[in-house]
């Protein structure tokens, strides 16, 4: 049986947070980063990097029009 525990973050960032990244949400609420410049979208693998090195991983990303939902597992040790 599996007796390894995990921690749980979640972290919000409004859109003024992320003035580094180009992210587009229609009226309908849908949102997407096709159109990031490279740069922008290497900015976000920075980040997620220096999370993953703490040793958090990236469970689910959310973006919206009033910025970006994270939420993050790690291991207890």
């Amino acid at each position: 049986m599996d007796r390894r525990q995990y921690e749980y973050e979640i972290t919000v960032h409004s859109e003024d947070s992320f003035h580094e990244l180009v992210y587009f949400c229609t009226a309908t609420g849908e949102c997407t980063t096709e159109t990031a410049p490279v740069e922008m979208t290497r900015v976000l693998g920075e980040q997620l990097n220096s999370r993953g090195h703490e040793g958090w991983e990236l469970v689910q990303i959310t973006f919206s029009s009033g910025g970006v939902v994270a939420f993050w597992k790690r291991e207890i040790l």
